[in-house]
């Protein structure tokens, strides 16, 4: 890693999404491989031990549900009128690339660490991948103390207009102060603004089988040096939710998202109980 490069964590994810499609059968919840081009493992990534296909089938299906219902929820809200995206910690995220229909009707501003911003875009430049005008990269130093908000502004966001913003698979790296702030950030924003953010639940809460993965997996995050700091219950991420000053406030069970897309499926593929969404409106 020489500090311009994702972190393992964005590429994992990459790598899952991919994995979904190259394994799993047909119909898949979200066709994604641009981020595995972006991130360009070696040949063999599929064997890697955090890829195997079984043990972390959980992990995936709660990566690409997640994905399926931002990017549903960021095309109705376009379909009404809302025409800024906000993607907190977008990481190897591919919406622009994936959404060129969607493109003409918004502005997409992804938000990440400044060395990550530049190998991504020197990846899409590398891949000749497009990066339309509509796609705002905003650099924001966190260790620094920098505002995203101040950055999102000076990008060209107009904070008088609603946006969707999202935030996957960041809350648990962050100190629960920190998501409270992020909370109030997005609150201030226009009428009709729409969070939607994943959250890790308390292990207490989970299934026992399946336990040991996220334990090995939580153990692993605190190896590469991006611990889980953060687990919110769904009555604690509501409240806060609503103390920071969301008019509507939902929490949305992997069972909720299991329904929408996994019902059914001969192979038994299904979310894991871990991660669940916060749904919030200004």
């Amino acid at each position: 890693m020489t500090g311009d490069e994702p972190d393992n964590t964005a590429v994992r994810v990459a790598m899952w999404r991919a994995l979904h499609v190259a394994i799993d059968p047909p119909p898949h919840v979200l066709v994604d491989e641009i981020g595995l081009q972006l991130a360009a493992p070696d040949e063999g990534w599929q064997r890697r031990p955090d890829m195997d296909p079984v043990r972390t089938s959980r992990n995936r299906a709660s990566i690409v549900a997640r994905a399926r219902f931002t990017d549903d929820l960021v095309a109705g809200r376009v379909d009404d009128g809302v025409d800024q995206y906000v993607i907190l910690g977008a990481g190897l995220d591919t919406f622009a690339q994936r959404r060129d229909d969607l493109l003409d009707r918004l502005a997409v501003y992804e938000i990440d660490r400044p060395g990550t911003q530049r190998w991504k875009q020197g990846r899409l430049d590398e891949l000749g991948l497009p990066a339309p005008s509509s796609l705002h990269f905003v650099p924001v130093d966190f260790e620094s103390g920098a505002s995203w908000r101040d950055a999102l502004d000076g990008a060209g966001f107009d904070a008088a207009r609603p946006a969707v913003v999202t935030s996957s698979g960041v809350a648990v790296y962050l100190t629960r102060e920190t998501v409270v702030a992020t909370l109030r950030d997005v609150a201030a924003l226009a009428e009709g603004t729409t969070l939607a953010m994943s959250f890790m639940v308390p292990f207490e809460l989970l299934d026992a089988d399946e336990l040991p993965a996220l334990q090995g997996a939580a153990r692993g995050a605190q190896a590469g040096g991006t611990p889980w700091l953060s687990f919110f219950t769904p009555a604690d991420i509501v409240d806060l939710a609503r103390s920071a000053g969301f008019r509507d406030v939902r929490h949305v069970d992997p069972t909720e998202l299991s329904a929408r897309w996994f019902a059914d499926r001969p192979d038994g593929l299904r979310p894991s109980g871990a991660e669940h969404l916060l749904l919030a409106t200004v």
